[in-house]
């Protein structure tokens, strides 16, 4: 995974982890976001329609190992699971083409970003750093929310803890531009549903719930039987704009299933696997490019930084 050549990408990417850092504190060894999370690992078997959408590898293939990360929101690595500021869930999955080579997809359980752009993200994070939460009139927060209808429709959002990370609907924030072996090329994003179907806690429900409980659920759940998902893709219309993550598309858009995965153990040695591993935005594999989206090249960068920054700890 390289690193950007662009200065101003890779400047605006610390500049971005220094406003984490000030919001979360600094928790040498994790993630300045989503800080708090558990690996599995398990099977992708394609469905028969993918191949109409993509030649890339872990289509062409009957089957290909994944490992995935469930993770809560914060930079806080003790942040209690049923903390509202857990929202949104974040979900990682690698497919494991070979040794060192890979292709994954970030995903959380939000459907969209709050910003078209890595300076409006930046300058979203210092308003938050700079306000009390509880206080935000006149505050920075107020203004930067109040000149930005998108930021504030997703802060506004309805966020409710799900009973388990298996019972939660996860979406991929950015599109992908997906190509099939007769050179035929559709946007796209991932969604990605489980199969036990969405369950969400209302609001006392959540709070008398124990600060580990979706971690301890997955470790239960998983004991007992795999935990299954299945990867869509809502594609985008001719006209449809692909590289602003605010935008959403018409639900009446074709979704595309693109296979389903079975999750059938933990990670061995957990907590050192997710200092190790760095997961990729971009998608880097034949069949699968990114689209224009200006967040994509930052978030591989603030992974990659904030990756090597984990692993030096």
């Amino acid at each position: 995974m390289p690193l950007p050549t662009d200065e101003k990408i890779i400047a605006l990417s610390q500049q971005l982890l220094q406003q984490f850092d000030a919001i979360f504190g600094l928790n040498p060894g994790f993630r300045p976001a989503h800080a708090k999370g558990i690996m599995l690992t398990g099977t992708f078997t394609p469905s028969a329609e993918a191949a109409t959408l993509t030649k890339a590898p872990h289509i062409m293939r009957e089957s290909t190992p994944v490992t995935v990360r469930f993770s809560d929101s914060t930079g806080i690595p003790l942040v209690p699971d049923n903390d509202p500021n857990a929202n949104p869930r974040g979900f990682a999955i690698r497919f494991n083409l070979a040794e060192h080579v890979h292709t994954d997809i970030v995903s959380h359980s939000t459907d969209g970003f709050p910003t078209r752009t890595g300076q409006e993200f930046l300058e979203l994070l210092t308003a938050l750093a700079t306000s009390d939460p509880k206080n935000l009139t006149g505050s920075p927060l107020e203004a930067f929310l109040g000149s930005h209808p998108k930021a504030l429709a997703f802060v506004q959002a309805p966020k409710p803890a799900p009973s388990s990370f298996a019972r939660e609907s996860y979406f991929g924030v950015t599109a992908m531009k997906f190509t099939n072996k007769d050179g035929v090329s559709r946007f796209g994003r991932y969604r990605i549903v489980p199969e036990a179907g969405n369950d969400h806690l209302d609001d006392a429900a959540t709070a008398a719930k124990s600060a580990n409980y979706l971690m301890d659920e997955i470790v239960e759940r998983v004991g007992k039987g795999p935990i299954r998902f299945k990867i869509l893709v809502q594609l985008a219309n001719d006209g449809d704009v692909v590289d602003d993550a605010t935008i959403h598309w018409p639900e009446g858009r074709k979704i595309l299933e693109f296979g389903t995965f079975a999750l059938t153990a933990l990670v061995g040695d957990n907590a050192h696997e997710q200092k190790q591993i760095i997961f990729d935005p971009i998608p880097r594999v034949e069949g699968i490019e990114p689209s224009d989206d200006p967040l994509l090249e930052l978030r591989a960068a603030i992974y990659l930084l904030s990756g090597r920054r984990r692993r030096a700890a």
